[in-house]
């Protein structure tokens, strides 16, 4: 069972540097960058063709407004669209958090709350989840410990929902997610000397509206790693007398049972987080199951069983690609296609790894997403350290001919890996090695490399969004900090100076 905290490895990342992603030195909480140098125009061969490299000019990407002040190293994160309006949280070293939105100009751009540090001992807002036209989100304080909070985005409309555990001991709150318009989550509720027991609850953003729908105090092994499929929420118990996976809507009647997926406790080692098929891996001893689920029984079943350890890389058309580690010595990351019907497995190719020499050099996946007909990921090289040793992107078609590298080098560090993001309009928007700098600029691609340029020199761009027409994202700018940046979700550069693979 595994429980990610992605506000806690934001704040290990500082203003989101990872080691051997810095842009710069750090120097008393500011980052000093590097001169901003223009790269010699490029031309690479593909197919056959001589092509140039793309960058934007200045001005397509533009700051939001200068949010983040010198003096203070902080955080920055957390952007959540909500019916159209971003949200955000800022937080400093030893000062106040805050809750911002922004309407994407600098005008509408302002703090919905700040909250203080001293004397109220508030940390930072955690976990923003939309639903419907309001925010939820979890936060600490010395009064109430870490509750469940929510907003309309106005400070008046920004308040407590309930403390659930009353005074200052805290509420263990997990997954939450929207369901039917309402916020449905778990509560883990500590029992003195035993396991602690979970509960599933709802809330509508009322104290009275907040509710435990069902007391699981008669099962353990719960999964955190949990699959929204269409309207309601799946999730599985592994216990000594078999696991089983459940759904709910969020009523009591609507939490079911689905189906017993194994005779014994196993975990969920992966879920789908590329498209609507409900898709995860089970991981049995050395066996690495994978399952398609729509929710029902019937409609719940195992794709194919594996002898080793298999990944998700995404759902494309009507199968699943996974990838695999080809053998111990070659140590290349292997490529299988999957058809969401049933059917067996097929082999699509196998991806060059230079330094599988090393003792450590194994690949692995990082980031994935989808667009148009193509999956795209980033693949990493392990290393004798925590950092790999290379981080390239690719993109497949799910065909061995249509899978192809779009660039070399991203972020090799082990706390800030490059974001890898489909806009919806045909682009893809990641992190990359400029120049072999050391530096982490936006990037773009339309899936060739012909096709893929610098966005804007900013540093270590982080937590793309999209809300309208617009894409969000933080990044280390020439201010030093991390500020608050966006680009249009549609946008065309022409041929100019950039840096691309080699």
């Amino acid at each position: 069972m595994r429980v990610m905290n992605w506000g806690s490895l934001l704040w290990l990342g500082l203003a989101g540097m990872g080691c051997g992603g810095s842009p710069g030195e750090e120097v008393s909480g500011e980052f000093v960058l590097p001169l901003a140098e223009a790269a010699p125009a490029t031309t690479v061969k593909e197919d056959s063709r001589q092509v140039t490299a793309q960058a934007c000019p200045e001005g397509v990407a533009s700051r939001v407004r200068d949010i983040m002040t010198p003096g203070l190293g902080g955080f920055m994160g957390e952007l959540t669209n909500v019916q159209g309006t971003l949200y955000f949280v800022t937080s400093t070293f030893g000062s106040d958090a805050i809750l911002w939105r922004s309407d994407g100009t600098e005008a509408g751009t302002s703090p919905v709350k700040v909250f203080p540090s001293v004397p109220e001992g508030f940390s930072q807002p955690t976990d923003l989840v939309a639903v419907g036209n309001r925010l939820f989100f979890q936060i600490s304080s010395t009064a109430t410990g870490n509750e469940l909070w929510v907003s309309d985005g106005t400070e008046a409309g920004t308040r407590l929902v309930e403390d659930i555990t009353p005074g200052p001991e805290r509420s263990w709150i997990y997954s939450p997610t929207d369901i039917n318009g309402r916020l449905v989550f778990f509560r883990y509720v500590p029992v003195p000397g035993g396991e602690a027991l979970p509960e599933l609850w709802r809330s509508d953003g009322t104290a009275a509206g907040t509710l435990r729908v069902r007391n699981f105090s008669a099962f353990s092994g719960l999964d955190y790693d949990t699959l929204k499929v269409g309207n309601a929420l799946l999730f599985s118990f592994g216990q000594s007398t078999g696991t089983t996976l459940w759904r709910t809507d969020g009523t009591l009647a609507g939490t079911t049972a689905i189906k017993r997926l194994d005779s014994g406790p196993v975990d969920i080692a992966q879920v789908n987080r590329t498209g609507d098929p409900g898709v995860f891996i089970l991981r049995d001893g050395p066996n690495y199951e994978v399952w398609r689920t729509n929710g029902t029984e019937t409609g719940t079943f195992r794709l194919d069983s594996f002898g080793r350890y298999v990944g998700l890389i995404g759902t494309l058309g009507s199968s699943v690609y996974l990838h695999s580690l080809d053998n111990p010595t070659t140590k290349r990351l292997r490529i299988d296609r999957l058809s969401l019907n049933g059917g067996g497995k097929t082999g699509i190719t196998t991806l060059p790894n230079p330094y599988g020499a090393g003792e450590d050099a194994y690949p692995y996946v990082q980031n994935t997403t989808v667009s148009g007909g193509d999956l795209y990921f980033s693949m990493a090289i392990g290393s004798a350290g925590p950092s790999p040793v290379n981080v390239s992107l690719w993109a497949t078609n799910g065909t061995a001919a249509g899978t192809r590298k779009l660039y070399d080098t991203l972020s090799l560090g082990d706390e800030y890996w490059s974001p890898v993001f489909a806009t919806g309009t045909g682009q893809v928007l990641f992190g990359a090695n400029a120049a072999g700098s050391g530096s982490i600029l936006p990037y773009f691609t339309r899936g060739s490399v012909a096709t893929t340029g610098r966005l804007a020199s900013v540093y270590v761009p982080d937590s793309f969004t999209r809300v309208g027409n617009r894409i969000f994202f933080t990044a280390v700018d020439d201010t030093g900090l991390r500020q608050l940046w966006s680009v249009p979700a549609t946008f065309t550069c022409p041929p100019g100076p950039a840096v691309q693979q080699e």
